[in-house]
């Protein structure tokens, strides 16, 4: 790709950018929210067709002008976007073949598709037959599911836009072997991720994008078995343009008049599936938060961090059994949302696309939805107040956008997730619950984000802050709940924490009377496990 050029209504996304990749390298590219990354791949596979960008792509050395997306896959270019593109219920047969059918005359040959869609399934590695539904597997399988899709195309170029950004550390692992083992194949791959670690682990060289431009490609490996030479801290430095020396900003203690008070206390909380109401998804759960503190809640996949979190605010996940709630102090009711937005609880969700923000509305109106009644006179919204606010938000939390009324689905990850936290911060709440607020954001924007949570601590707010790294966890918080199996199953402090005491905590059994006392020791108690 030479001297590609992009631009938007008020925004140049791509800026002379050039791009090389080698037959059969794996070729990662990196850079902030909103470098460009994903709409220089969408150049690239035709989403963003030729003409509507200036620059040439050659491709086996011979120029191409995509028109389409299926113009591009007959190349054997194909992209696989984070957001998958299957059909949940249609088979992994039919959603691997979908619009490249095996037909006679206009009917499809089942056995045909069968067969073959068997042999690639095999080929990634996945055991489940061609006939079940997309549905009915988890999110590592349905990304396998993608590249058999894409083998199926006979692809040479395959682009995976944050391919593990979903996935948990077993599946992140058998992708990332996936994607050397196609290597070995002779196809080439362009990885576009932010988890730094799995780039120096897997790729043979790093292109750097920052603000549209290109600012340089490293070489990793000579060879797909040497050492990394490039550190992780070579490659932020390329793109945040400075040394992050710290990882995490300095933390200032709250010190007002009711530092340490509790700020929110859960006891005997439970909830079960939504669907199977005999399994417990949360079970028996007691922890407190105070004011000015940043509680951290680990767990892998499946313990119930999410259910808790979701449960807790409003009820909005599961069946409610039994536990309470108190707020400063105070026994609330949260059985709606609104309920417990007004008793100062708010909550940040780990999926802000589909439950965090309209996409199709603007950043002006995401950031007042929490709190139209302050901003309304006799039942009336004050657009004029509303856009003060959302300016100021703006420029406070920058977010990278010309004005307030650009649409949020223009905006980069961590753009849109600093929308997220103004809205929530401009409720003004007591207890604010964050899950997963870094996913899928760079370490620059994870940066700011951590320097806003920290304010929000310093200003008396209690934090409850989930996440699945961590290196996160123990950088941020001042105390962290392990929980496995929907139960909680340790307590650890700041200065006790370790990854490997949090990792055993995370795994424990619980089917023993000492697991059962650390899962029910009274916050800021002295648990055994700890």
């Amino acid at each position: 790709m030479r001297g590609i050029t992009k631009t938007f209504p008020g925004v140049t996304a791509l800026s002379d950018v050039n791009l090389t990749v080698r037959a059969g390298e794996i070729h990662a590219v990196c850079g902030e929210n909103g470098a460009g990354k994903s709409t220089l791949v969408k150049v690239l596979s035709g989403v963003h067709p030729h003409g509507s960008y200036e620059g040439e792509i050659l491709f086996g050395g011979e120029p191409c002008a995509f028109k389409d997306i299926r113009a591009s896959e007959q190349r054997g270019i194909v992209i696989i976007h984070q957001e998958l593109a299957l059909v949940p219920y249609l088979s992994l047969a039919e959603n691997i073949f979908l619009g490249n059918e095996h037909a006679h005359r206009g009917v499809i040959s089942w056995g045909e598709t069968m067969r073959r869609a068997d042999a690639l399934l095999k080929r990634v590695g996945l055991p489940d037959k061609p006939q079940t539904r997309i549905a009915d597997i988890g999110v590592g399988k349905q990304q396998l599911v993608e590249i058999a899709k894409a083998l199926s195309k006979e692809v040479k170029l395959l682009i995976l836009d944050e391919p593990t950004a979903a996935l948990n550390d077993e599946d992140s692992r058998k992708l990332l072997e996936l994607i050397q083992e196609l290597r070995g194949q002779g196809i080439a791959c362009i990885v576009i991720s932010h988890k730094l670690n799995e780039i120096r682990q897997i790729a043979d060289s790093v292109t750097i994008l920052r603000d549209g431009r290109t600012i340089e490609t490293l070489t990793v490996r000579e060879q797909p078995d040497d050492e990394p030479e490039i550190s992780e801290d070579r490659i932020i430095r390329g793109m945040v343009g400075r040394d992050l020396d710290q990882r995490f900003p300095p933390r200032t203690p709250y010190t007002g008049e009711n530092a340490g008070q509790v700020a929110m206390a859960v006891s005997g909380w439970t909830v079960r599936h939504p669907i199977d109401h005999q399994r417990k998804v949360v079970d028996d759960v007691s922890l407190e938060v105070r004011r000015g503190e940043i509680l951290g809640i680990a767990g892998l996949m499946g313990a119930g961090r999410t259910e808790l979190a979701m449960s807790l605010f409003g009820r909005s996940y599961g069946v409610y059994e039994g536990g309470t709630v108190s707020v400063g102090g105070r026994d609330v009711l949260t059985r709606t949302v609104p309920e417990a937005i007004a008793h100062g609880i708010a909550y940040v969700t780990e999926d802000r696309k589909t439950y965090g923000l309209n996409l199709i509305d603007d950043i002006n109106r995401n950031i007042s939805l929490a709190s139209l009644s302050g901003l309304a006179r006799r039942g009336v919204v004050d657009e004029h107040e509303e856009r003060r606010v959302a300016e100021r938000y703006r420029k406070s939390m920058n977010i990278k956008a010309p004005t307030v009324h650009e649409q949020v689905q223009r905006l980069s990850g961590g753009n849109q997730q600093k929308v997220v936290l103004s809205k929530w911060i401009h409720a003004e709440p007591d207890v604010l619950i964050l899950d997963e607020p870094t996913r899928g954001i760079d370490v620059g924007a994870k940066y700011e984000i951590y320097t806003v949570i920290d304010k929000l601590a310093a200003d008396g707010k209690a934090v409850v802050f989930i996440s699945s790294e961590l290196p996160e966890l123990l950088g941020m918080c001042d105390r962290i709940y392990t929980m496995s199996a929907g139960r909680l199953t340790g307590e650890v402090t700041r200065e006790d924490a370790t990854q490997e005491l949090l990792m055993r905590h995370m795994t424990e059994s619980l089917d023993t009377s000492t697991t059962t006392k650390s899962a029910t020791t009274p916050a800021g108690g002295t648990s055994d496990k700890s």
